[in-house]
């Protein structure tokens, strides 16, 4: 079921939720917090895990932050500098480690890379598939993600 049926099928049953007035709490603001969100993160972490290039897991919390920061028009020529960001590396982890707990990527201690299960693939392939935005911010991440390891490469073979 998508968005738009789930509320459709609401309307047309008359669906309503009864919700205690007092429990709601209004004192909770988003702030810098809402800029790293855990499932965008895991997805990324799991295209990056997808691709012929498996991520050094001491390298997640950066590659993240620079495939971020290449490929959404908000980041570009920004100060924040998010591939340095302490709270996304934080985040990357807590990701890294669901992602690992629901056996959606390996991490291999002893070559210290990170490997996407078949479950994994398929969620990701699932994702990359839709004709949606997300889907396509997906791809210019994948790309963006390709584009970083020539470049690296590249720098290597000129060392």
């Amino acid at each position: 079921m998508n968005f738009d049926s789930f509320f459709d099928q609401a309307e047309k049953n008359n669906l309503t939720i009864e919700v205690d007035s007092e429990s709601i709490s209004y004192g909770d603001t988003l702030g810098n917090e809402a800029l790293f969100q855990l499932p965008l993160i895991s997805l990324i972490i799991l295209l990056l895990s997808k691709d012929k290039r498996k991520p050094f897991v001491s390298e997640i919390g950066q590659l993240v932050g620079e495939c971020i920061e290449i490929s959404m028009p908000g980041f570009k020529g920004s100060s924040q500098h998010i591939g340095w960001s302490a709270n996304l590396r934080v985040r990357c982890v807590k990701a890294l480690s669901f992602l690992e707990c629901a056996e959606l990527v390996l991490v291999h201690n002893r070559k210290g890379r990170i490997a996407i299960t078949p479950l994994g693939k398929k969620l990701v392939n699932k994702a990359i598939n839709n004709d949606d935005n997300l889907s396509y911010n997906l791809a210019h991440i994948a790309r963006s993600y390709r584009n970083i390891c020539v470049s690296k490469s590249l720098e290597m073979e000129l060392k």
